[in-house]
């Protein structure tokens, strides 16, 4: 069908998190606090990465991309859901909707690999030592990134396509609080099932390997540590178990919503908060400020800045006073 001829709805309708006017107010300041820390803490994380030298290693380095691309994946829906909390009509355009389903898809894409290259730099750390710095050089870490970036890029490209040839001619209320592509696809003018599969495919084919991948690393680390000593497994399996909880986290609400067999459900809405929204601010927590080598490097950076400087004399008053004498 002619797409111009059948697509008529210009912009859809939001439902947001609830209906109840009473509770906007407080979703407003409890979000608006969730989001200011999110982009504060990772800002300082990716400040501390980049100007203590101490910390120009291929970890630390991956650490500051997963910070900038937590920004990224809190910022693309959590300001206008911000500001939907103060409006009685909360609407968005039919290419803003577009615009959200694209970069949703190309920050969790790109942070799946992400987290799967940290787990191979741990890997690479625990299990290879002595080729530590010869395997995870500058060049690799490079690429580890840019293979996260492209993956997000083919993934995003793949599921926006979908949505974008999609007829959309009647229906146009969307219950959450951004354009989340399943719920998108319901309101198609047309049998949408195949289209689904074909979501289902591509988000289980992203979501299912890197969580593999994540698995396997943590269990050959474990392992690998488990037959050195049990001082050290119990000292991998403290760090480890944080790790895994993000993991959980971030995984768990995306394969509820995008592999469960073409189904809704209210929860789904507070599912995808914690991917868009805690899962961000999580990330600081656990990945590096419960790190002794950030925390010192933080405590240095604020102590230089937030440190009140002497006001020392100019020197024509310099030149003045020896005048005098």
């Amino acid at each position: 069908m002619d797409r111009d001829n059948f697509s008529m709805v210009s912009e859809f309708v939001l439902l947001g998190l609830s209906s109840s006017q009473e509770l906007q107010l407080f979703f407003f300041i409890f979000f608006s606090v969730l989001y200011v820390a999110i982009i504060l803490g990772n800002l300082l994380i990716i400040l501390t990465v980049t100007s203590d030298s101490s910390l120009h290693s291929p970890m630390y380095f991956l650490l500051g991309n997963l910070s900038f691309v937590d920004i990224c994946q809190s910022s693309f829906a959590t300001p206008k859901m911000i500001a939907d909390f103060l409006s009685e009509h909360k609407t968005i355009s039919f290419n803003s909707c577009i615009a959200q389903i694209f970069f949703i898809h190309l920050f969790t894409g790109g942070e799946m690999v992400l987290l799967v290259s940290m787990a191979y730099d741990r890997y690479v750390a625990i299990c290879k030592p002595l080729h530590y710095v010869v395997i995870m050089n500058r060049r690799t870490c490079n690429v580890l990134v840019m293979i996260s970036w492209f993956v997000g890029l083919l993934h995003t490209l793949t599921q926006s396509s979908f949505a974008v040839n999609l007829p959309f001619c009647g229906p146009n209320v969307v219950d959450s609080f951004f354009c989340d592509l399943p719920r998108v696809t319901k309101l198609a003018c047309m049998d949408s099932y195949i289209i689904e599969i074909l979501i289902v495919v591509n988000s289980g084919l992203v979501s299912l390997s890197t969580f593999f991948f994540l698995i396997c690393s943590y269990v050959i680390i474990l392992v690998t540590v488990w037959f050195k000593s049990s001082a050290a497994m119990a000292k991998a399996f403290s760090t480890l178990a944080a790790h895994i909880m993000v993991v959980i986290l971030f995984y768990g609400p995306c394969l509820f919503i995008y592999l469960w067999p073409f189904t809704t459900y209210p929860v789904d809405k507070v599912l995808a908060i914690f991917y868009t929204i805690f899962t961000p601010i999580l990330n600081p927590i656990i990945y590096t400020l419960r790190n002794k080598d950030m925390k010192v490097a933080i405590r240095k950076i604020l102590t230089h800045y937030l440190k009140p400087k002497k006001i020392t004399e100019m020197p024509l008053l310099r030149v003045i006073k020896c005048c005098r004498i």
